[in-house]
């Protein structure tokens, strides 16, 4: 086995700024680091302490309830550091249309990624954030989703009443906080209701042991037990999953019980998910993250055939969870300083999307990356500040409505296999994985797509 700290091989901003609203007094700035991320373009990461202020206890917000659909949508996002709810005001709008035409799930940490502390001393709650942030979603049509991460400082060994954003999200709970990790999960339970759907914790994030180089997934299952536990008493409705582990794989790797011509998948991962699934309390679905990117030799065999991992993944998982619900609330596809046009990146975005419904996930959250200042945003849903909708909104829109879960998925012929083409029954999907025009039969039609275009075309009656 390659050795490695554990961590997921993708780069992203780990802890985003947490925007106060007021709500947190900065006293010590240590700098802005500015790093690439996995698609090569510059984030931001607060580096210092935020004192908490006490604020006045506000009643929980009313939250429209969600809209009611025929099927489970599948497909969302997960709001970051920047989203729309710290746009102007017409760019807003237009974010809350964009999100909101198709309804789809979108989810929200409950400390970082765009809020702030929710707990900063015991029993002093602050969700004013939190609040803003669920606002935008019940009022942009959202199917909501809470991701329990990450914990206060104070159950971190940290001082009450201050947030080290520096390191913060390198660190679990201490096992003496456990039980008051999961007492904050009740109290954001109640003080959102309309909220049904709960991930416990992110990328098993200070669950790293490297005095064994394994996860810890003991420590983290019994964490789990406790949140799911004390949520499943404040509603047995609410739907709970785990572990959220990040997939890593090799191009060269050693023992694993699960390869393919796209890499060999990290055993230690798949040791901690059979872990959990074993001594779990329960669970409503399982969670994974993971990109088609292997840590030695990017996308293998290529940047498309690459996306088959996902669905082997996929099927893995419901075979060991005696098939449990499998949700992906993040994906990667794209290697760092790729050079890839929107086009192309998209294109590759389709087909691992493909990749998902072929194989039967039921939930695949968009890990949007939308930026603070207008300009280039790679992969973003909308122009930062000055609006206008991006490719991947639409083409997560398309998704959402034809392939949400439980539509009975249909591979087609295509004469060409540059062009990869999936269908249900009134509608389907073709993606052309060329530089070049490439005119082929897709469904029994002549189609003629450019580089890398992404084409919807009606079917049957």
């Amino acid at each position: 086995m390659i050795p490695t700290d554990g961590r997921h091989a993708r780069r992203r901003s780990p802890w985003p700024i947490a925007l106060g609203a007021g709500i947190l007094a900065v006293v010590l700035v240590a700098g802005i680091m500015v790093y690439a991320s996995l698609r090569g373009q510059a984030r931001s990461v607060f580096k210092g302490g935020d004192v908490a202020t006490v604020v006045p206890t506000e009643p929980a917000p009313e939250l429209e309830e969600p809209p009611a659909l025929d099927n489970w949508p599948r497909w969302g996002i997960t709001h970051t550091q920047y989203s729309a709810d710290n746009e102007p005001q017409q760019v807003a709008d237009q974010a809350r249309g964009v999100l909101g035409r198709v309804p789809m799930l979108q989810n929200q940490h409950i400390m970082g990624w765009g809020v702030g502390n929710p707990e900063p001393s015991p029993g002093q709650y602050n969700f004013r954030d939190l609040d803003r942030r669920l606002k935008f979603m019940a009022s942009s049509r959202a199917v909501p989703v809470i991701t329990l991460c990450c914990a206060p400082d104070w159950m971190k060994g940290g001082q009450a009443g201050r947030t080290d954003w520096n390191k913060n999200h390198t660190v679990a709970p201490k096992r003496e906080h456990f039980d008051d990790f999961a007492e904050l999960a009740v109290r954001v339970a109640r003080q959102y209701p309309t909220v049904k759907h709960y991930m416990v914790w992110n990328e098993f994030k200070g669950f790293w042991d490297p005095s064994t180089n394994r996860w810890d997934a003991e420590a983290y299952t019994e964490m789990y037990n406790k949140v799911y536990t004390a949520l499943k008493k404040v509603d047995k409705n609410i739907k709970i999953g785990g572990p959220y582990v990040p997939i890593e794989s090799n191009a060269r790797g050693g023992p694993s019980e699960l390869s393919g011509p796209w890499g060999t998948i990290d055993q230690r991962a798949l040791d901690a998910i059979e872990y959990w699934l074993a001594h779990k309390k329960g669970a409503d679905f399982i969670v994974v993250d993971g990109a088609s990117m292997t840590n030695d030799r990017g996308n293998v065999p290529n940047d498309f055939a690459a996306q088959a991992k996902f669905g082997a993944i996929t099927t893995w998982l419901r075979q060991k969870s005696d098939d449990l619900p499998v949700w992906w609330a993040e994906w990667y596809v794209e290697p760092e300083n790729s050079g890839w046009t929107e086009a192309k990146r998209t294109a590759v975005q389709a087909t691992a999307l493909m990749e998902f419904a072929r194989s039967g996930v039921t939930t695949a959250l968009y890990w949007n990356p939308q930026l603070k200042d207008a300009g280039e945003c790679t992969g973003c849903l909308w122009a930062p500040k000055v609006g206008g909708e991006m490719p991947m909104a639409g083409l997560l829109s398309g998704f959402t409505k034809w392939f949400p879960s439980g539509v009975r998925v249909e591979q087609v012929n295509t004469s060409d296999a540059k062009v990869k083409a999936l269908a249900q029954e009134r509608q389907v999907v073709m993606v052309n994985t060329s530089d070049r025009d490439v005119t082929a039969t897709v469904d029994g039609r002549r189609v003629t797509l450019r580089p890398y275009e992404i084409k919807w075309s009606g079917r049957g009656t």
